[in-house]
Parts: structure tokens; sequence; C-alpha cells
């Protein structure tokens, strides 16, 4: 099967997986607005930049370090060597893992409380650090079959895991109403550790379905840490950057509502608002990125095979059909929020609000839905320290419009912040590209 072929395969299998998880996540979102109300829905939002930190940590740079390599040892006819890739991935994920689980378990409480600035998130947070673990080995499972291009185990495990998150919080609340329990929204985190383990366990199973790991204590340590060392090499700036990535968000999730009450919002509205533009719009403006995360998922493999091959002219025809379809997309997706924006906010959300962030984030589409494949596209030749460093720069962007902008303008400040950043980090990526394609010929 051609390369083109592999990923347009590949990128349906996990569009359509993609379509299904957020049109499950979407009314999963309008029920818990609905159920626990709009501050509810901001204390469980302010918990998710811990989550995101902390599987940064521990899982993200691993598992797309792991996807390249595994995609480069597979060109080169060296399978073996990419199981054992797997096996040492494993080992260091898992072990983080499992390390700031427990930190997380011991400072939970100071974290809400001088971090979040929300005391009601210290059970939040002990009830999240059970799902890491589980997160990790489900990650590097994944990260291994993405480097082979056989997309249908991770797109299962990720089908398998929402429903598992959505049927276990109703599940839950079905309880409560029937005996009288009130559980709140610790129910909705309690959901994604549940949906964590069944996807590591499927994960698991899918995988030792297919091969056991005899082979696992013949290798010498020695390898362990040659292994290691280069995942490590290509992991460590993808998780300084998701890192700081995080750091930010946990930033906005402290900042945002203290700079909303600096601009005449009580705590409750704040949280409201803030519950609004990450619960309800944000989503809705991603919704349609199933596409493009695909698309960005098969291409990092793709683009390293590509470059171990050394076939240039292949890659550049690859950076422009890629770049042109995911602009064309995000332009079509950018009208329709324009004209539907507001019908979505007050129709599907209850919420007028929603529909006024929904219309102002919608000029992002473009910009947005094009980045992920050119971050991925760099992150594939091997360039994993400059995606930081243009990360970097963007996440700058946001931060100022939070304390710059947000006492001024509002919510409508950060906004304007957002949209900024996604235009650096698409004029960056364009740049750098055009002058890798044109100093390599």
């Amino acid at each position: 099967m051609s390369r083109k072929h592999t990923i347009i395969k590949g990128t349906f299998i996990l569009t359509l997986t993609g379509f299904a998880t957020r049109f499950m996540g979407f009314f999963y979102r309008i029920f818990l607005s609905h159920t626990f109300g709009e501050e509810g829905v901001g204390l469980h939002q302010l918990v998710f930049p811990i989550y995101a930190l902390c599987f940064s940590l521990t899982s993200a740079g691993i598992e797309l370090a792991l996807s390249r390599c595994v995609a480069a040892r597979i060109t080169q006819g060296r399978q073996k060597e990419s199981k054992e890739l797997l096996y040492t991935s494993l080992l260091i994920s898992t072990t983080t893992s499992v390390f700031v689980t427990l930190v997380l378990q011991k400072y939970a409480v100071p974290v809400s409380k001088y971090f979040l600035q929300e005391p009601r998130c210290a059970d939040l947070l002990i009830i999240l650090s059970y799902a890491f673990p589980f997160a990790a080995i489900h990650s590097c499972i994944c990260g291994y079959y993405f480097g082979l291009k056989k997309t249908g185990i991770p797109a299962c495990s990720q089908f398998i895991e929402q429903i598992s998150r959505i049927l276990s919080v109703y599940l839950l609340y079905l309880y409560g109403i029937r005996h009288g329990i009130r559980f709140g929204i610790t129910i909705a985190v309690a959901g994604m550790v549940a949906g964590e383990i069944i996807a590591a366990l499927f994960s698991l199973r899918a995988l030792l379905g297919r091969r056991r790991f005899d082979d696992l204590s013949q290798m010498h340590i020695r390898r362990y840490g040659k292994y290691a060392r280069e995942l490590l090499s290509l992991s460590i700036p993808l998780t300084a950057s998701r890192i700081l990535l995080n750091l930010l968000q946990s930033i906005e999730a402290i900042s945002i509502p203290v700079k909303l009450q600096t601009h005449g919002m009580s705590l409750s509205e704040s949280l409201s608002t803030y519950g609004v533009l990450t619960g309800m719009a944000l989503p809705c403006i991603l919704f349609p990125s199933a596409i493009t995360n695909s698309v960005s998922t098969m291409l990092l493999p793709t683009v390293a095979e590509i470059q171990a091959l050394d076939n240039r002219r292949e890659l550049s025809e690859l950076v422009k059909k890629v770049s042109y379809s995911c602009i064309f997309l995000g332009s079509i997706c950018c009208v329709s929020l324009l004209c539907f924006g507001k019908w979505i906010g007050t129709v599907l959300f209850h919420s007028q609000a929603a529909g006024d962030y929904i219309i102002t984030l919608a000029w992002m589409c473009p910009f947005l839905y094009t980045n992920n494949t050119l971050i991925s596209m760099i992150n594939g030749i091997g360039k994993t320290t400059l995606s930081f460093c243009i990360n970097s720069v963007s996440l700058g962007i946001r931060i100022i419009s939070v304390f710059l902008f947000i006492p001024v303008f509002g919510i409508m400040g950060y906004l304007w912040g957002l949209l900024a950043s996604q235009i650096c980090i698409f004029l960056f990526c364009l740049m750098y590209l055009q002058y890798y394609l044109h100093k390599k010929k």
C-alpha cells in the first residue's frame, strides 16, 4: 500500500472515531452543563490543566517520540527494535506516572488551595490522580501502533474510552438519583479515570493477543539505556513544550477568573464565564479538528519515513497538499460557525455568551486546524526543539492577553490573544518549512 493510501486510510479511521467521540462528548458537555450548572462545569474545567500537565509529563512526549522511532525502524526493516522501543517506553512512562500519581495525591490540597485557588478542587485532583498509570500504558501502545501506521487499535481504544467515561458518569448519576445521593461534579472526574482504565486494558489485550513479551527478558540493560536515550532525546523537547503549554493553561485556569473579577465580575460569574468558554465554546470550535488531528497523527510517522528515505520531492508535495487542504477546511468551518454560532450557543447550550464566544473564536479555524499538521510535520523531521520554541512564543502571547487585556476588555481580550497566538504559529511553521525544503534542494 502506498504512503498516500496509508495516510488516507489511517486518517479516515481516526476521523470517524474522532467525530464519533466528539459527537458524544458534545452532548455529554450539554448534559454536564444542564445537570451541574455553569459553575460546576467551571470547577470541572479547572482540574483539566493539571490533568494535561501530568499527562504531558508522563506520556505525551514519549508517545510521539515512540511513533517516530518505530516508523523509522520499520522503514529500515528492524522490526525487533521497534518492539524493544515499545518496552522501553512503557517502562519509562509507567514509572514516571506512578511517581506523579503519588505526588499529586500528597499535595492535592495545597495545589488546589494555592495553585488553583479553589479548595473545592482537592477531592477532584485525588480522584484524577489514579488515571495517569493507565493513561501511560494506553498512550505508549497507541504510539507504537501509530508508528506502524495501524490505526485500528488506537481508534477503537479512543472510542471505548469515551463510551466508558460517559456511561460510567451517567450510571453513577442514576444511582445517586435513585438512592438520594448527591455526587456533584466529582462523578465527571471519576468517569475520566474509568475511561482511562478500560482503554488501557483494551490496548494491553489487543497487544498481548498478537504477541507475547517473551523477548522482553532477553533485552540487555545496555539496550534499554540506548533506547531510553534515543526516546528521551526526542521526547524531552516535546514534553517541555507540552508542559509549558499546560503550565500556561494552569495559569489561565487561575488567572482568568481572577482577572475577570478585576474587570468587575463576582467569583461565581467569573467561574461561570470560564466554564462557558472552556466547557462549551472551545469544544464546539475544536469539533471539526477531528479531521486535522487524524491527519497530523498519521503525518508524523509518514514524514519520518520519507526523511529516512531522503525523498525530498515527496516531502515538499506532502507539505503543500496537506496545508492547502487544512486551510480550505478551516475556512469552511469559519464561515459556518460565523453563521450558526449564536444558534449553537442559545439553543444547544442555553447560553447566549457561548454563542458570542463561538463567533469570535471562529476566526481561528483556518489557522488552528492547519497548525496541528504543520507542527506534526516539524516534529516528524526531528525538529522537536523548534516546535517547542514556536509554541513558547505562542504561549507568551496568550499569557500576555490574560494579564493585560482581560482586566481592560474582559474575556474578549483573551479571545483576541488566542487568535493572535494561532496566527503566529501558522506563520512561523510555514516560514521554517519553506526554508527547510529549499535548503534541502
